[in-house]
């Protein structure tokens, strides 16, 4: 079994039942491909961002005229 990263993928394979075997195997071989780099990404804080509590802001926005909507 072969992992391949994301960004080299050329198309998308269909989905298959693996078994238990295979299924260790392909969780070893992520791991194994799993870098300190990959792991910087996700730890790394990023100031370009939008807060939190804007996102928040936006999303009771959404909520609301989602509402108004539904219940004219």
């Amino acid at each position: 079994m072969k992992i391949t990263r994301l960004e080299d993928a050329k198309d998308w394979p269909g989905t298959s039942d693996l078994s238990p075997e295979e299924l260790k195997e392909a969780y070893a071989l992520a791991r194994a491909a799993f870098t300190a780099e990959d792991l910087q990404k996700f730890t790394e804080i990023v100031q370009d961002e939008t807060p939190m509590e804007v996102l928040l802001e936006e999303m009771e926005k959404a909520q609301q005229e989602h509402d108004r909507k539904q219940n004219p």
